[in-house]
């Protein structure tokens, strides 16, 4: 796995951390070429940032991961089935804000595990390590009646983790929702040749996902994809593997001009049953990063219990 092409320390402290965070977070699949250059500020709209701050609350390390960090608010009631919330990718005390401000009873694992989907999936090719893990906070706040929902949710290269955890039946049976942030890939086929060169996107890439879209679609799980307009080049884009995923599945998407969360611009949407899409416009770090910042507007969606 590569990042975007590398930024010097002297310029990458200049950077407000979450945009650094948003412009490194852009990967490719394999080990392709780095992604074409694209601008990485925008000045046409505002991008709002929330103030760092530090939610009171309890964080553990999970040993079953390295990189996994379980936060449980004041407002967790361990006597009942707890939701549990997996944060695959992102800035931690980010996540647990948002967590703590709109979803207060639920337990959070925050998963950083560095750049590049394959870091993420590879842990996850093993079939029990994603039960270890959410066994192991379990165990560690006391749960007693343990989940009573399990949301996974992916940010940029953050999809390889849930990508690989719903590929083994056992695990896709446990998860009831999922959230894709601006993650959502696949290679070329040939690699590197782009649809308008006459490549077209590997399937295998995206099962998971059909399968999963599937479940939303009959009511039995729910599934919600969130992407900008970000165009890699050397891999499919969030836009393109959508579009792949729509095609499969017979939908189209419907215009949906409004502003989101953030002051992201809405321009399409799906809603299939529980299977739901929001497209957004932007193709700079900024728009990637207002994904994360705008992440409970599509969790409610999912409505996680």
């Amino acid at each position: 796995m590569k990042t975007c092409p590398e930024i010097g320390r002297s310029r990458l402290r200049l950077i407000p951390a979450a945009l650094a965070i948003a412009i490194m977070s852009i990967t490719v699949i394999g080990q392709q070429a780095a992604q074409n250059p694209s601008p990485i500020s925008d000045t046409t709209r505002p991008h709002p940032r929330i103030a760092k701050v530090e939610v009171p609350g309890r964080r553990v390390e999970l040993p079953a991961l390295k990189g996994a960090m379980l936060f449980v608010g004041p407002k967790v009631r361990v006597l009942s089935p707890v939701p549990l919330i997996i944060h695959f990718h992102g800035v931690p005390w980010l996540i647990e804000y948002h967590i703590a401000k709109h979803f207060p009873r639920a337990a959070l694992i925050t998963v950083n595990l560095g750049s590049g989907s394959k870091v993420y999936g590879d842990p996850f090719v093993r079939e029990n390590a994603f039960q270890e893990l959410i066994d192991q906070a379990r165990a560690s706040i006391g749960a007693q009646r343990g989940w009573s929902s399990i949301t996974l949710v992916g940010f940029s290269a953050g999809y390889g983790a849930v990508r690989a955890i719903l590929r083994h039946d056992k695990n896709f049976a446990m998860v009831n929702n999922v959230l894709l942030l601006d993650g959502i890939h696949a290679s070329y086929v040939p690699e590197g040749k782009r649809l308008a060169d006459g490549g077209v996107i590997k399937a295998d890439d995206l099962d998971s996902y059909i399968k999963l879209a599937r479940a939303a679609i009959a009511g039995e799980k729910r599934f919600l994809i969130s992407h900008s307009e970000i165009f890699p080049g050397t891999y499919a884009s969030t836009t393109e593997c959508v579009d792949y995923l729509l095609a499969t599945l017979g939908l189209k998407r419907n215009p949906k001009m409004r502003t989101g969360p953030a002051g992201m611009q809405q321009l399409s949407e799906v809603n299939a049953k529980d299977f739901h899409i929001r497209g957004y416009a932007g193709n700079t770090g900024e728009d990637h990063g207002d994904q994360l910042q705008g992440m409970p507007e599509w969790l409610k969606l999912l409505k996680i219990k």
